[in-house]
């Protein structure tokens, strides 16, 4: 997860700016903070920048956030020149940002990913969804100068408010932007993928730097310090801490939700309750979904609330737009790379200009078109270039298979071989990144896998050099049969682009990217969970077994010359806490538990495991 300055850069960016920028915007706009009765009486409080023009009325960009209406005081104005929501204020927006229920400067109780409440009953029954309509029916009332039309918008957690906001069913509302938005934190987002556990994200985001904890002083800028680990190497300091149990300790009474967390160890009505997707019928707004194919945190999110609005609400508006992006990178001024890898322009600029600031002046304020902007649009890393589509998947994909062969080789035809083994030992699970980090690293989604390919303990399947360009555009199906001495185990598969021995970026290149192993998508899955993540089941020792389970999409051409590669491993350490290999529940394993597995991959012709690919033919 992010700082308390890094998640501020994600709800609004912010840049070295002149003195001449910020003082247009205090000149050109009165801010006045207001606490927002809700329908139970309690007030959220919010933040207002009013524009000082009265030639027109003016639309309302709102932002619900937990991070901080900050700064507080009407005197003191946030700096939001630096980044491209300068804008918005040059074309007269109301900017709204509200503190959610029980944070900050708001009144109430907060609660993680409050469920959305279908049958609200009484005023007594809220969620996001009625604070959302209580919110903006107050501000349609009560502000002067605005147009009655009301756009919504957030990154990350503000993401997750902003789906809600999609379904408050107040008529103000018409465009709705969630970005990155959390959407399901035990299938994808966060801090659970698959049922598997991500440790190191929850545990520094809750504990280090006490998310869940009370804070004295509402108006604080900063997150109050949680436990602050003496040694900054963290594969050291969680391999050294051990199983799970001993990270609760560390997290003392303070943080309720680790205690959730801990408490629901399977998809129970907790988690299902929690997924986001369950309200996302009869969505009226417009929708612009924006997500980052590399983004460490909540890629699964937006490429999921599109899918669901597309399934369960078929007459909405939904756009998404996918970039080569980290999390909210798509709101910096220059973001052609992501750690090693070029992507060759400036998409985040080219986002800005042509599809955000477009889409709200568009149903905000009829100006403009929003023809350019199709259903889906989509970069596609490899080849470097923006792509839209009617739908997505797009038409003309069809899915193809690529087979593990024996002396690792992948390929498109089934193989006679048998079987490649390997020794997971939790005492020393591969490393998620090479280097030595004090947190978890935005750049390991493009990572060069090279360090991984050498260990004994990791399989290594590809492809001879492809003789034509092979895009792929959906999700992937990890498609394995294993046995394994345990009864239980985890599995990570990475696929994989292998660059030639002669490639180069030029003499800009700051790395060795000749054969470089460049991580397209990776993903885990806890193993006990393969038939049902309500039930879990033990897996027989030595039975061969189907584990089958679907990757987030990818959109990606391997250029000719290229190698496909699929990497399968038991470990991805401390990006996710250790899977003891036996059948327990792993929230409350202890140390002694933690045991060696020698597991199969299986790849003959009636056992064949592989990857299925989305092909664009």
């Amino acid at each position: 997860m992010k700082t308390f300055s890094a998640l501020m850069l994600l709800v609004f960016p912010l840049f070295a700016i002149s003195q001449a920028d910020s003082a247009w915007i205090v000149n050109n706009y009165t801010k006045i903070e207001r606490q927002i009765p809700m329908r139970d009486g309690k007030k959220l409080f919010t933040s207002i920048y009013l524009p000082n023009d009265k030639s027109e009325k003016h639309p309302i960009l709102f932002n619900r956030t937990p991070y901080g209406a900050v700064p507080y005081g009407e005197k003191d104005f946030r700096n939001f020149w630096g980044g491209f929501y300068r804008e918005y204020f040059k074309e007269n927006y109301i900017f709204v940002i509200q503190d959610v229920r029980g944070k900050y400067m708001s009144e109430g109780e907060y609660m993680d990913v409050r469920p959305f409440n279908k049958n609200k009953k009484g005023s007594s029954e809220t969620d996001e969804a009625s604070d959302t309509y209580d919110s903006v029916d107050w501000l349609i009332k009560n502000l002067e100068n605005n147009n009655g039309k009301v756009g919504v918008f957030g990154i990350s957690y503000p993401g997750f408010y902003a789906t809600e906001a999609a379904i408050s069913n107040h008529p103000a509302v018409v465009a709705v932007s969630p970005q990155a938005p959390v959407t399901d934190w035990f299938i994808g987002d966060d801090f659970h993928h698959n049922g598997a556990f991500m440790l190191m994200d929850a545990f520094q985001f809750y504990v280090v730097r006490g998310f869940g904890t009370p804070r004295p002083e509402p108006t604080t800028q900063s997150y109050d310090p949680g436990y602050n680990p003496t040694i900054k190497d963290t594969y050291r300091f969680f391999l050294e801490t051990g199983a799970l149990p001993n990270f609760t300790k560390l997290a003392g009474d303070t943080v309720s939700f680790w205690k959730d967390m801990m408490s629901h160890p399977n998809r129970d009505e907790f988690w299902k309750q929690r997924n986001a997707r369950i309200g996302l019928y009869n969505v009226k707004p417009a929708i612009l979904v924006v997500g980052g194919l590399y983004d460490a945190e909540d890629c699964f999110g937006a490429w999921n609330v599109y899918k669901a609005i597309e399934k369960q609400s078929a007459g909405t508006d939904n756009k998404i737009v996918m970039g080569p992006w980290s999390h909210g990178q798509w709101g910096s001024t220059y973001d052609s790379s992501l750690g090693n890898i070029n992507f060759g322009t400036n998409t985040g600029a080219w986002y800005q200009q042509h599809v955000e600031v477009p889409f709200f002046n568009y149903y905000l304020k009829g100006k403009g078109n929003v023809d350019s902007i199709k259903d889906a649009n989509i970069f596609f890393s490899g080849e470097n270039s923006w792509k839209k589509f009617d739908r997505w998947p797009p038409a003309g994909v069809k899915n193809k298979e690529l087979f593990f062969q024996g002396k690792g080789k992948l390929d498109w035809k089934k193989s006679a071989e048998g079987k490649t083994s390997y020794v997971s030992d939790p005492a020393k699970p591969v490393p998620y990144i090479e280097d030595i980090s004090n947190e978890r690293t935005a750049t390991y989604m493009t990572d060069d896998q090279r360090f991984a390919s050498m260990r004994p303990d990791v399989l290594v399947f590809q492809t001879d050099a492809l003789t034509e360009d092979v895009t792929v555009a959906g999700p992937l199906v990890a498609d394995l049969r294993v046995t394994m001495t345990g009864t239980d185990a985890d599995f990570v598969v990475k696929f994989i682009d292998v660059f030639p021995d002669d490639f180069n970026y030029g003499d800009q290149d700051k790395y060795v990217m000749g054969g470089y192993q460049m991580l397209i998508r990776g993903e885990v899955f806890r193993g006990k969970f393969r038939n049902s993540f309500e039930k879990p089941e033990a897996f027989v020792p030595g039975k061969v077994t189907q584990v089958k389970y679907e990757l987030p999409d990818i959109a990606h051409t391997f250029k000719k010359g290229h190698r496909i590669m699929v990497q399968v491993q038991s470990s991805w350490f401390p990006l996710v806490d250790r899977n003891p290999q036996k059948f327990t529940d792993i929230y409350h394993a202890k140390d002694a538990d933690f045991q060696k597995s020698t597991i199969s991959v299986h790849h003959d012709a009636v056992n064949a495991s592989g990857i299925i690919l989305p092909v664009i033919e």
